[in-house]
């Protein structure tokens, strides 16, 4: 998504107490937005950031610098979407999600509340590029997910609530389980998300 900076600035209402366009370098852009939004009070949004038509949050979401999101996206209350993150089309996510630096999102996902994405294989103790999860096209996540570094999860795929995924999920697989057993997906879960 190209950013159109020739929007013109958007104001909030004091009393909703909503940041929009943080600063965390010099230089940086104040964020773009694009029409029909509706950002709810006590949200946090960082320059050079890019967001889509029809874009929604609850309560108390951030999200950092360098981050891009489609069009009909859907952002829960206390979500937290650290930098360098890249979120699809149709996507929507529940409240109290968090989502590290270098992950990707792509369309028509489904992430249910409280999923935790990790990008640091081995935290504190080893230098390691940050990896986050890469999920996509059409995959669902159930509540209370968590996902160790570097994963994917595949196309059309379907994580089961509370599962703790420390591997690569195949296209249109279930993973079910702590830790995660993968298992072919049934057909008749084989589905597009519907929101």
């Amino acid at each position: 998504m190209q950013p159109d900076y020739t929007k013109p600035e958007l104001n909030f209402p004091p009393d909703q107490n909503i940041q929009f366009g943080v600063e965390y370098k010099p230089g940086s852009r104040p964020p773009v937005i694009g029409k029909n939004y509706t950002i709810r009070s006590n949200s946090i949004i960082y320059n050079d950031v890019v967001i889509g038509d029809n874009f929604r949050t609850g309560h108390n979401v951030v999200i950092r610098e360098n981050t891009n999101i489609g069009d009909d996206v859907l952002i829960g209350t206390n979500t937290v979407i650290e930098g360098d993150v890249i979120i699809g089309n149709d996507v929507s996510i529940q409240s109290n999600v968090y989502i590290p630096t270098n992950s990707v999102i792509e369309d028509n996902v489904f992430i249910g509340p409280c999923a935790c994405f990790t990008n640091d294989k081995y935290p504190v103790r080893i230098n390691y590029e940050l990896q986050g999860p890469k999920v996509r096209r059409g995959a669902s996540i159930g509540g209370n997910t968590t996902f160790l570094s570097n994963v994917e999860v595949g196309e059309g795929s379907i994580v089961a609530a509370g599962a703790i995924v420390i591997h690569s999920v195949p296209p249109f697989y279930l993973a079910i389980g702590t830790p995660a057993r993968i298992k072919p997906l049934p057909d008749h879960l084989k589905v597009p998300n519907r929101f």
